[in-house]
């Protein structure tokens, strides 16, 4: 093969591989707009006035006389800013009980031994396979015999575990070498110090994402707290959507009732922009290194 052969077939790569290259990212181009009108829908409709958005015959996806208005009946119309508040005391303990509970119990299938672990485990993970619907028929019978509904206690009990998040944890645990576990015997070391100072340490990305993952599923629940609260002081903000279009807005006032669902997005937002990074590291983490 002489020289100008190999260019012309050099060449001829670089031109398919740009090609694909261009293909790609208008693919993702594409996409991005797709997966991100929703959103801008959304700020858009908030933006415009009740008179202006019903005025429309066709829709406009753009608008020159935006307004505040719609915001500051946002949080005057109904109580936005408790339940936003009611939300928070919600997302943040159950998240910090879960991650604790959820950290305890991975690590003891992963490290302790004792007899009938693997069954126990196998058991548990079967749990899985139970439909979320018999869960929380069994869970609201569980809390009304309690005397809990209309609490943060019945609010908060029956979510401060996850199966799924024990076994991620639980294999993310194994992955940690058998010999730092003996040679931290060996010292003396206990196992809550271990799990303390050296499995949460190397498996900080992975307890990272559960922690946002179990945040966001807190601040988007709906079907627990509608049942199991009737009480507007203990509304979060999921189930004081429905208040919101039947007490507040009205059914009619869309831009309104976008701005207040623009508000509740705004924080799961910038939790996911401040931790995207953690969170792609947690969930492509495929081993330890070391």
């Amino acid at each position: 093969m002489d020289h100008e052969e190999y260019e012309k077939k050099q060449r001829a790569m670089r031109r398919r591989d740009n090609l694909r290259k261009a293909l790609t990212y208008l693919f993702l181009s594409v996409w991005a707009v797709v997966v991100l009108f929703p959103f801008y829908w959304m700020v858009l409709t908030s933006l415009k006035s009740y008179a202006a958005y019903n005025a429309e015959h066709t829709p406009v996806f753009f608008t020159l006389e935006p307004t505040l208005e719609n915001y500051q009946n946002a949080f005057t119309a109904v109580p936005l800013g408790g339940y936003l508040l009611n939300t928070l005391i919600f997302s943040v303990i159950t998240t910090a009980v879960m991650v604790v509970v959820s950290t305890l119990a991975a690590y003891g299938f992963a490290r302790l031994r004792f007899r009938g672990k693997n069954l126990l485990f196998g058991l548990f993970l079967s749990m899985m396979m139970i439909p979320t619907e018999l869960v929380v028929i069994t869970n609201f019978v569980t809390i009304t015999n309690w005397d809990m509904r209309n609490s943060f206690i019945g609010l908060i009990l029956p979510s401060i575990t996850s199966v799924f998040y024990i076994y991620l944890l639980k294999e993310n645990f194994e992955q940690v070498p058998d010999e730092l576990y003996r040679a931290a015997k060996v010292d003396g070391t206990s196992d809550l110090k271990y799990l303390w100072k050296v499995m949460i340490p190397i498996c900080r990305p992975t307890i990272v994402t559960i922690t946002i993952l179990k945040l966001i599923e807190c601040w988007n629940s709906y079907v627990w707290p509608r049942l199991i609260t009737d009480d507007p002081a203990y509304y979060l903000v999921s189930n004081g959507i429905q208040e919101i279009r039947e007490n507040g807005f009205g059914r009619e006032n869309i831009p309104a009732m976008m701005a207040a669902v623009v508000v509740i997005s705004v924080p799961l937002i910038l939790l996911f922009l401040a931790f995207r990074n953690k969170i792609m590291e947690g969930v492509s983490r495929g081993g330890t290194k070391g």
